[in-house]
């Protein structure tokens, strides 16, 4: 747990988890694994990273009185199929709690988080938590079911999102994730090992073609499409490349969708200043004429280029509070005095981190 992060597109973590497996090819290189086995049968990681339940940290959230976005389970997959139903009710439940925040569940285990979030036995599990951990820290004389009513799940405050590291999961994992009840949904393709096509059905569906849910047959209308894409290379050793291409196709289907697009990171190769370049050979590509590979630095995760276009999902623009962070997003030329450049030379500038 911690009440601040260096992950660009949250403000902090939440572990009531730590330990996850490998499912596909995006796990390869995984910061969390790392982390976990340095420090293994240190208190914050007794397991390693075998999956280990930390019941003393889910009230944490209880305690932080300034709202946040809170990246829930950094260092595990809160829908492992080691984790019982009734934990992640648990967790669940102290998100319904402090509606002050806002937390960020992303995912690689999709079948597993579409069918709990769709069972009408999961929500019941979810509102007695919610009841006994509010009668717990709030006694009250009785219980009053109309402060709970099944319209407010999905919860308000919860944001779901599964890994899209390439095309074929994708395929396998977004549509799962449109038939999951959720205020906000979003991908992140990071690592990003190859170029996604997104289905117009997933960022442009109209209500008459969407999937039918049990929500939608409870009068619970649902947008389902991306809200969000984030979009970030590999960094660490070993890393895989991402070509510039992959990152140009998803932020430019993104704003033809007028979907919320962030690239978090190049990672341990990129694009070197005002020329976009593609990486070494030695790990992977073959340069074009007049193109070589550009290590972004030892570690690119911290020195790499921060780019947004357009705001983060239901307009939260005020997320972006940083005074080394510029803000002008547009096309055209951009000001020079903002310190803002066309990052893909196709006229559309962006925002850039400097450090």
């Amino acid at each position: 747990m911690a009440d601040k992060t260096k992950i660009e597109w949250t403000e902090a973590t939440w572990n009531a988890v730590t330990g996850c497996t490998e499912v596909s090819p995006g796990c390869d290189h995984c910061y969390a694994a790392t982390i976990a086995n340095r420090f293994a049968g240190q208190p914050s990681f007794p397991n390693g990273f075998g999956v280990t339940l930390r019941p003393e940290r889910l009230a944490q959230p209880l305690s932080w009185k300034k709202p946040r976005r809170i990246f829930v389970n950094s260092m595990s997959d809160l829908f492992h199929q080691d984790i019982p139903d009734e934990y992640i009710a648990r967790v669940f439940g102290t998100m319904a709690l402090t509606p002050r925040h806002t937390y960020q569940v992303l995912t690689k285990r999709h079948a597993r988080m579409r069918s709990l979030l769709n069972s009408d036995a999961f929500h019941l599990m979810v509102l007695a938590e919610t009841a006994r951990q509010q009668d717990e820290k709030h006694p009250m004389p009785s219980w009053n079911p109309g402060a709970r009513r099944l319209n407010a799940w999905p919860l308000p405050n919860v944001w779901l999102g599964v890994s899209t590291e390439n095309q074929k999961w994708a395929d396998i994992r977004i549509p799962a994730l449109l038939e999951t009840p959720a205020a906000v949904r979003f991908i992140s393709a990071e690592p990003l090992l190859g170029p996604i096509r997104l289905s117009a059905a997933w960022i442009d569906m109209p209500a008459d073609a969407r999937p039918v849910t049990p929500w939608d047959l409870l009068g619970i209308g649902l947008p389902n499409r991306l809200d969000w894409v984030i979009v970030g290379g590999e960094s660490g050793h070993g890393a895989r490349p991402v070509h510039p291409d992959w990152v140009r196709s998803l932020r430019d289907q993104s704003v033809a969708a007028n979907v919320p697009f962030f690239h978090k990171q190049w990672g341990e190769w990129g694009p070197a200043p005002f020329i976009v370049r593609i990486c070494d050979p030695k790990v992977g590509w073959t340069g074009t004429e007049g193109e070589h590979g550009t290590r972004v630095s030892e570690d690119g995760a911290k020195t790499g280029d921060l780019v947004l276009y357009g705001p983060f999902p239901h307009h939260h623009v005020e997320v972006v509070d940083n005074p080394k962070l510029k803000t002008t997003v547009g096309h055209g030329s951009p000001p020079i005095d903002q310190g803002v450049f066309d990052l893909f030379g196709d006229g559309n500038y962006e925002i850039r981190r400097y450090i």
